[in-house]
């Protein structure tokens, strides 16, 4: 294995022998929010990241600053099968978090969406069949595995596009929709979440996989291409335009980090009554917002308005996704995820203490006072 480092390139704890939960991906943005709650639990973690996304080198040496005698890192590529060999050999348990995150990356480079996110998927479970033990592994899927829903038939309702099945519009989207890859991400995406629940079924290896809505939180690095949330929560602070493709009507449910942490710590946990399941994770109902009222809350949070400028729909665009969460939910006993107004603060106080930013006093209160 190549040395364990930390974010600066020093030598971390060695891990070998100690059983570490691999985390690949781990210094993305739910990966490092998941291995700090490990670290914080007293469990030793191994980071597989290639650290190419802008910002996470910074998420890295956050982490091993916070728990040097925990945490330790491979810097390496997914589609290293040496290196991921290597990293999974010692591994207790895995949680796959790396992947080519953006529908639009995909257009541009689909042979790189397929390398990485199928190719790089099939390496790991393979090195995980291999092994003499059953090892779990835990996948970060998405909701774009359901197409772009355009069957389901919609209404504007004041600045949302909400569905006109009054059943639908209660619940969401549940997990008995059929799958409908769209775009070259939606396919790499689709089929490494179909390998990953096969290998269950055809090799014995306990996987799960969680298909998710749109989450957001600290430790995100927010662009145009992915992480709207605190893309728009960035723009919105430092006073920058926000570019909207379509008309902002678009409904999203949108989760706190610390919620999908939670559900990814009760999967492994549960492995053993979920391996071979998928299950859709979101905010819910509760949390569905479109575009246009997360800018509106930003406007609050500011007290100026975000200057915003329109474009075209992008391929693939849902108007609608919102994840019917109850099955994840009742199967692994969790809590109803927050309020998005609470997280949605949450996140801008801790942008503008990462940016040298301020928050006006009413914003700047505790995130209770928001709720």
């Amino acid at each position: 294995m190549t040395a364990p480092a930390n974010g600066n390139g020093a030598a971390g704890p060695a891990l070998v022998g100690r059983r570490p939960v691999l985390v690949t991906g781990g210094a993305g943005f739910i990966g490092s929010n998941l291995a700090d709650r490990l670290a914080r639990e007293g469990r030793d973690v191994l980071i597989l990241d290639a650290l190419a996304r802008p910002g996470v080198d910074r998420n890295l040496a956050w982490l091993t600053e916070r728990h040097p005698r925990r945490i330790s890192a491979v810097v390496a590529d997914i589609r290293d099968g040496g290196e991921v060999a290597r990293a999974a050999a010692e591994a207790s348990a895995v949680f796959h978090m790396a992947a080519q995150v953006a529908v639009t990356t995909s257009f541009v480079d689909p042979l790189a969406d397929f390398d990485v996110n199928i190719r790089g998927t099939v390496s790991l479970l393979e090195a995980l069949r291999k092994r003499n033990e059953p090892t779990p592994l835990v996948f970060a899927s998405t909701n774009k595995v359901y197409g772009d829903l355009a069957d389901i038939a919609l209404e504007k309702v004041d600045d949302s596009y909400l569905p006109a099945d009054p059943a639908v519009r209660a619940a969401g989207i549940g997990e008995a929709r059929s799958l409908d890859f769209h775009t070259p991400y939606g396919c790499s995406k689709g089929a490494a979440d179909q390998y990953v629940l096969d290998y269950a079924r055809s090799f014995d290896v306990p996987t799960a996989v969680l298909r998710m809505s749109c989450i957001y939180g600290q430790r995100q690095m927010g662009t145009e291409d992915q992480g709207w949330v605190a893309h728009f929560a960035i723009r919105a602070l430092e006073g920058d335009a926000i570019s909207i493709y379509g008309d902002g009507s678009q409904v999203r449910d949108v989760l706190d980090v610390s919620d999908a942490v939670d559900t990814y710590m009760a999967a492994l946990a549960g492995i053993g009554t979920i391996s071979g399941r998928a299950f859709n994770l979101g905010g819910g109902p509760a949390n569905a917002i479109s575009l246009r009222r997360l800018l509106a809350y930003l406007a609050e949070l500011t007290g100026r308005p975000v200057d915003v400028h329109y474009g075209d729909w992008r391929p693939g665009d849902q108007r609608y996704f919102v994840a019917d969460s109850r099955a994840v939910r009742r199967a692994l006993a969790l809590k109803a995820p927050g309020p998005w107004r609470t997280g949605v603060a949450d996140l801008a106080r801790w942008l503008c203490s990462e940016r040298g930013l301020t928050l006006p006093a009413a914003a700047a209160a505790p995130a209770r006072a928001l709720a």
